[in-house]
This record gives C-alpha cells, sequence and structure tokens, in this order.
C-alpha cells in the first residue's frame, strides 16, 4: 500500500496515544490480584459495553474474507449464532458468574471439583485463549501495509498490544478500549461512507450483487451452516466474558451490558458486512483476506486511510490484550501460584506479570508454526471445547453435590484426548473415519459422561463424593 505521509503520522500517533492511555493511572506501592484481574469488581456498565464490543472482533480479517466470498452468509455464520449465546449467557450465567465472587474459570472448577480439576481445567483454557491467532492477523495486516517481514510484523503486534497490561491489569485494558470502539466504528463509517460516495447506496448494492452473495447459505448447506453454531458455543467458556461479568460493579449490569452489547454488535456487524459487500464489486483482491485494507486504499483520501488503518489496528489490538491478559492470569496464577504451595498466601500479581512475557513468546512461536488464522481457531476450539462446555455449566448450575474428582477429572480429559486423537487420524487420512469434525466426537463424550451424572443417585461413588469428605 502506499501511505501518504499524513497516513503514516496518523498511524504513529495511535501507538503514542494508546501507550500513553494504557499507562496513565495511579501508581500503588501494591495492587491486590482483584484489582489487577477484576478492576476491583467496580467496572462501570458504559465500561463493561466498551470493553466487551471492541474485544470481540478480533477475526476481522476473516469477515471481510467470507463477505467477499459469500455474501451476507457471513451475518448467519459469525453473527447470529454469537447473538444467540451471548443473550444465553446474559439471561442464565451472567449473575451466576458474578455472585460466585471468584477471579477465573479455573476457580469455578476448583470450587466445584477439587484443586486438581481445577489445574487441569487451566491448562485446557490457556490452550484456547491463546491470543496467537490474533497476533497472526495483526501481524499479517503489518506485513500487508509496511512490506515488512512477518517475524516483525509478530512483535510488533506482540509489544504494542501488551506492554501497558503489564503495569495496569484490567483497568488499563478498559481505558485503552474506549479509545479502540472510537476508533473501529470511525473507520469502518468512514469506509462504507466514501464507498457509497463512490458507487451506489447500500440498498441499491444489495439488490444488483448476484443471488451467490445474497443467499443465507452461501452456496453451502444447512448442515454447514449449523456447524458454525457448534462453535460459537465457545461464547460459554470464554474467559473474556467471565472477567467482565465478574469484574462489574452490579450483577445486573452484567446482564444489561451484554444485550447492549449484542445490539452494537449488530450495528458493527452491519458495517463489516456492507464494506465486504463493497469490495465485491469494487476491487478483485489477489488474497481475499485483505479486502477491507484495499477497498480502502481505493476509496478513501490521503490522512482517512490512515484513520481506517488504525482502526483495524484497534479491533484486533483491543481482541490481543484482553486474550493475551486472561492467558497470562491462567499460567500464572491458576497454574504456576496454584502448583506452588509455599506462595499460596503471596500476591500472584508478580506471577501473573511473568506469564504477559512467557504468553507473548508461546504466541509468536505459534503463529510461526501454525501460519494460519482459520487453522489455529479450528484446531485450538474443536479440540478444547468439548472439554470444558458441560462441566463449567454443570458447576455453575448443579445443586450442592461433591463429585469425585477423579471422574470430573475424566470429564475434561476425555474428551478433549477423543477429539485431538480424531483430529490426529484426519490428519493421516484414515479412510474408515466418518466424515465428521474432530469436535463431534469429544461432544458425545462429554455428553455421556454427563448423563451418568444426571442418573447417578447421591451414594454412588464413582461420581459423587459424601458431603462429609467436602
Amino acid at each position: 500500500m502506499n501511505l501518504n505521509y499524513y497516513d503514516f503520522l496518523i498511524v504513529i500517533g495511535y501507538f503514542f496515544i494508546l501507550i500513553i492511555i494504557g499507562f496513565f493511572r495511579i501508581q500503588k506501592s501494591k495492587i491486590s490480584q482483584t484489582d489487577y484481574i477484576l478492576h476491583g469488581r467496580k467496572l462501570s456498565l458504559p465500561g463493561f459495553i466498551a470493553t466487551l464490543v471492541s474485544t470481540w472482533y478480533g477475526a476481522i480479517l476473516g469477515i471481510g474474507e467470507n463477505t467477499y466470498l459469500y455474501g451476507i452468509q457471513t451475518w448467519f455464520i459469525f453473527a447470529l449464532p454469537y447473538y444467540i449465546f451471548a443473550t444465553a449467557y446474559a439471561t442464565w450465567l451472567s449473575e451466576k458468574i458474578w455472585k460466585t465472587n471468584l477471579l477465573s474459570i479455573p476457580d469455578i472448577f476448583r470450587k466445584s471439583y477439587g484443586p486438581q480439576t481445577g489445574v487441569i481445567s487451566a491448562c485446557l483454557i490457556f490452550f484456547l485463549s491463546s491470543p496467537a491467532p490474533y497476533i497472526l492477523s495483526l501481524g499479517i495486516v503489518i506485513k500487508f501495509i509496511f512490506n515488512l517481514d512477518l517475524i516483525w510484523g509478530l512483535l510488533i503486534a506482540t509489544v504494542f498490544s501488551t506492554v501497558y497490561v503489564w503495569n495496569g491489569g484490567l483497568s488499563a485494558i478498559v481505558k485503552t478500549d474506549y479509545f479502540q470502539l472510537i476508533l473501529m466504528f470511525t473507520g469502518f463509517i468512514l469506509l462504507v461512507s466514501y464507498s457509497w460516495i463512490e458507487s451506489v447506496s447500500p440498498i441499491e448494492l444489495f439488490r444488483s450483487i448476484s443471488y451467490s452473495h445474497t443467499d443465507p447459505l452461501g452456496g453451502n448447506t444447512i448442515q454447514y451452516i449449523l456447524v458454525w453454531f457448534f462453535i460459537a458455543i465457545w461464547t460459554i467458556i470464554d474467559p473474556s466474558f467471565f472477567q467482565r461479568c465478574s469484574s462489574v460493579d452490579k450483577p445486573e449490569n452484567a446482564k444489561k451490558g451484554l444485550i447492549i452489547s449484542i445490539g452494537i454488535w449488530f450495528i458493527f456487524d452491519i458495517l463489516t458486512i456492507t464494506a465486504g459487500l463493497y469490495a465485491f464489486i469494487f476491487i478483485v483482491p489477489e488474497n481475499p483476506l485483505m479486502v477491507y485494507p484495499i477497498l480502502a486504499s481505493k476509496v478513501l483520501p490521503p490522512g482517512l486511510l490512515g484513520i481506517f488503518i488504525v482502526s483495524l489496528f484497534a479491533i484486533i489490538m483491543s481482541t490481543i490484550d484482553s486474550m493475551s491478559f486472561v492467558n497470562a492470569i491462567t499460567f500464572g496464577r491458576d497454574i504456576v501460584w496454584r502448583n506452588r504451595p509455599k506462595d499460596a498466601k503471596k500476591n500472584p500479581v508478580y506471577l501473573i506479570k511473568r506469564g504477559l512475557i512467557a504468553v507473548a513468546i508461546l504466541s509468536i512461536l505459534l503463529s510461526i508454526s501454525i501460519p494460519s488464522v482459520v487453522q489455529l481457531f479450528y484446531t485450538l476450539g474443536s479440540i478444547v471445547i468439548p472439554g470444558l462446555i458441560l462441566p463449567f455449566i454443570n458447576a455453575l448450575t448443579k445443586k450442592n453435590k461433591a463429585i469425585n474428582h477423579y471422574f470430573s477429572s475424566l470429564w475434561l480429559c476425555l474428551p478433549v484426548i477423543a477429539s485431538f486423537v480424531w483430529f490426529c487420524l484426519k490428519k493421516f487420512n484414515i479412510e474408515f473415519l466418518p466424515p465428521i469434525e474432530p469436535f463431534y466426537p469429544g461432544m458425545l463424550i462429554s455428553i455421556f459422561f454427563y448423563l451418568i451424572l444426571i442418573f447417578s443417585s447421591k451414594n454412588n461413588k464413582l461420581v459423587y463424593d459424601s458431603i462429609s469428605s467436602e
């Protein structure tokens, strides 16, 4: 891309302002883990909405690519399923999560199933919440725009997305997310508006494009669309959702904030899908993953192009800082700190900060090893999610029964092992395997464990411990 002098100034200014906002806070000689992880449980409703909305679109390049190729199908696989599960989360889980008064999802498993299961869940969530796919996305954007080697793009993406989190934790993330939210909407409003000026109105655009791009299925089967509904179950076990709901000042604000956020997501989805449809009539890219920046370079004047570029940075970086933070909490607090009894009374914040470094290094290595955003999402989600969903829901909704820790550990491990083995066998093209995705064998095993739990009596030692053993 040929960037103007003003565009470069805007990009440099964006990084400078982001760091200033992130570091500007009242210094404390000592910060508690509740303050660092949960903003002291004082997150306001506007702050809750801003940080939740802005951290939800790290895969923005994939949205552009899918819209360019398949049209409005994007809304039915990347938007509608997530609205449904976010609504379910708001209705049944958000207030329950706030009332647990716990700091992380592994704390839920630890309290319900014991220390062993708590550590196992932390290890699974560590892989599930990896920021690697988003770091890779931003690295690819930086490489494309500035013609840098991918490794430099990955390093820039990692450093500038996490450096301010070290000092301020969730408080710093929330403050920067206000800024990121404004930028993400500004950039796409500009892109759609100038595309409109250069061609036709969005209504005429929709009427004029081919049926392949107005077909809700996008030329695929209903079965294909349903698969994406299963993938959207990720929402239920999303550590960022849990963290925000635990951080808000009042339980009713968690529910209210989620409902409002869904409305804002809907508006932004309309903007991104409309921009993707404009790209379909304007450009013929070599790589559909880059349709948004290519369209922007075609229709936006100097200066405004710079604003759109930083809006893309804002969308992805707001996801990277959030996922890096929850990943560092999982690694530093829920794995390392929990396995060091001598440090049990120490404040784990110093371990979380060290975890940020470890997460950054591991994410860069993972991005280099699997240089495909889609493949990273697919691999991590389809293998790990089956082991976490039902045990997590059960932990929040079950009656007061002490589940045997052997049973609960197997409930987490066996579905993940089954999905992983299935994934590996598919890689070797084993012919006798039925054509189903790795997600399903693991999920069937998890459902089997859940049915055992439902139909077991209180005195069944295979499943339940006696109340006196708690």
